[in-house]
């Protein structure tokens, strides 16, 4: 009987052995070398996993940094400093990136296009909303005004008006593109500061049938399109659009003659939303300044 149990338990320390050499030999052999920067570089990082720098996640651009496939100032939520000490820790010049933030395509609050109904859903958001007939405001293409966008951003760069519309902080935004996933409108877009000339509608009505349903919605009227350099800007489905390939030929003078103020000029670091105390160059006192 003790020979039986002796004989058991030196079979399974001999597998024990076994299999252990076994791991040894496959982990040294098949063991992928990870560049030691990595950890120290994702330490360096904010941790704010908003992917705005194209990574879906900060070890991710940690892992492009070493390989030399992006540079620092990608990061668009780490400071001046923080991009500098990735730089410096990895030899490697900062690079130059363009603050991009999230604009608001709709300008159309509750002053300008009023609700037909009251909404007493349970869900009290935009989402919630939209499945009602695609929301209560007149203009269906506008926004809902629930501030979906403002409960997922996460820098505090978004913020709900007076007017009923979500207002981005040009300063606090990093550009992560989580107002653009969470909208139900597909209002937000994320541009450059260098493209100031904005169209804030995405009505595809025309003319009095469009200003019907929103004060300040764009009526197709084409007058944008003669104040500016041949190409800028085009009238697609009822809606003015803005060729950015041709940004460095955009002037203010293509707001000049807009009935409603739908297309604006929004200069430096403003709000890149619409409210009654911020407005763009575009709306209210337009083209007063040049």
């Amino acid at each position: 009987m003790i020979q039986e149990f002796i004989t058991g338990v030196g079979i399974l320390v001999g597998l024990g052995v076994f299999f252990a050499v076994v791991i040894a030999v496959a982990y040294k052999r098949l063991r992928v070398f990870e560049d030691p920067r990595i950890d120290e570089v994702e330490e360096m990082l904010p941790h704010a996993n908003c992917g705005a720098c194209g990574q879906p996640g900060c070890r991710a651009f940690a892992e492009a940094l070493v390989k030399g496939e992006a540079t620092p100032s990608k990061c668009t939520v780490s400071s001046a400093e923080g991009v500098e000490r990735i730089a410096n820790y990895l030899g490697v010049d900062a690079g130059s990136e363009e603050k991009r933030v999230a604009r608001l395509l709709c300008a159309g609050g509750k002053n300008e296009a009023h609700n037909l109904a009251d909404y007493r859903g349970g869900l009290r958001t935009c989402r919630g909303e939209s499945v009602v007939t695609g929301g209560i405001k007149s203009c269906t293409w506008g926004c809902l005004g629930l501030g979906d966008c403002v409960e997922v951003c996460n820098f505090d760069a978004l913020y709900m008006n007076e007017d009923g519309l979500p207002t981005v902080i040009a300063d606090k935004c990093t550009a992560c593109g989580d107002c653009v996933r969470i909208c139900p409108k597909g209002l937000f877009e994320i541009m450059p500061l260098s493209q100031k000339l904005v169209v804030q509608c995405k009505s595809l009505l025309e003319g009095d049938l469009a200003e019907s349903k929103c004060s300040v919605a764009c009526t197709a009227c084409g007058r944008c399109v003669a104040d500016s350099v041949p190409g800028v800007i085009e009238i697609k489905n009822n809606l003015a659009v803005v060729n950015y390939d041709l940004n460095e030929l955009t002037k203010p003078d293509a707001i000049r003659r807009c009935p409603t103020g739908a297309i604006v000029w929004l200069e430096g670091q403003q709000f890149a939303g619409s409210a009654q105390s911020e407005l763009p160059v575009g709306r209210v006192e337009r083209y007063e300044n040049y």
